[in-house]
């Protein structure tokens, strides 16, 4: 892993595309993404932006924008007033990497950026992970929460499987301590989703949905012919990862069919208003105040 210390001139970027809907920014704090030789690296099809990976092979570079929170001070309310006709400033971090690479813990650019949005909080924020590493902000999170509108924390769990078998990678972090990471950001009070995306061969779905349902507030369900936006999930499709799942004989699960069908189990176990999919679940405002709420 390649890991080098760069400076940047913007760290809030206006959003469009499958984003649109729901936040005026996305927010990366770093560039590329150390988990890309992860499972959750083989789909990802920011691996094709030539604009991130300048012919860097993906999971072999990570780019740490240093003076992030700077910026981002620096940015700020001019982005603001921009955002102010559409929404507020409302942040989704992040969409082409993960804040929570294993780096964070050295150089701390999202513990930075939560640090300055205390002074400086945008009306929504979501923070995007397949880790269960925002425990290491928990104190800050909890700070941000009576400033941040709409805060909440979601964490990508893509199946209940702990690995897919011969020929796949392994997850970036285990399926259990993501599950364990949601279960104690409920308890201590901050809004938590979990993200079946894109969703994986599951062993048994309906007990992984009383899993998540016991962990989190809602759960937003997605499928890369659905969530990746491009016709038919072309451009994940052209990460391979796809045919790859056939090959290993998982083909039923890359058809809409057997996303729905799950999508109808999670429905049933946690109750309609809890389960949303793709661009309409990412979109929406989150869960709010955390509550105790029991699966059928």
């Amino acid at each position: 892993m390649q890991v080098h210390e760069i400076q940047v001139r913007s760290i809030l970027t206006r959003t469009g595309g499958f984003l649109r809907e729901g936040y005026s920014h996305t927010l990366n704090p770093y560039r590329g993404c150390a988990y890309g030789g992860a499972l959750c690296g083989l789909p990802c099809y920011a691996q094709h932006s030539v604009w991130i990976t300048s012919g860097r092979a993906w999971g072999s570079f990570l780019d740490v924008k240093v003076n992030a929170a700077e910026v981002y001070r620096s940015q700020v309310n001019r982005e603001r007033r921009w955002a102010a006709t559409r929404g507020g400033l409302r942040i989704y971090m992040s969409s082409v990497t993960d804040p929570y690479v294993p780096q964070e813990r050295q150089y701390g650019i999202t513990r930075s950026l939560l640090e300055v949005m205390l002074d400086e909080p945008p009306e929504r924020l979501v923070l995007q992970t397949h880790t269960p590493y925002p425990l290491w902000d928990l104190e800050r999170l909890r700070a941000l929460l009576p400033l941040v509108p709409d805060l909440s924390v979601n964490i990508s769990i893509e199946t209940d499987r702990d690995n897919l078998g011969p020929g796949f990678p392994p997850h970036a972090t285990p399926v259990a301590e993501r599950i364990t990471a949601l279960e104690s950001l409920r308890k201590a009070g901050i809004p938590c989703v979990a993200v079946v995306a894109p969703m994986l061969p599951i062993e048994d779905p309906r007990e992984f949905a009383r899993r998540l349902g016991a962990a989190c507030d809602r759960v937003v369900l997605d499928h890369f012919l659905l969530g990746d936006g491009s016709p038919g999930g072309l451009r994940t499709r052209r990460t391979g990862f796809p045919s790859k799942l056939e090959e290993a004989g998982w083909q039923q699960w890359t058809s809409l069919e057997q996303f729905e069908k799950v999508c109808d189990i999670f429905s049933e176990v946690l109750g309609a208003d809890r389960v949303q999919k793709s661009r309409h679940g990412f979109n929406t405002p989150g869960p709010g105040r955390c509550s105790e709420t029991t699966t059928r």
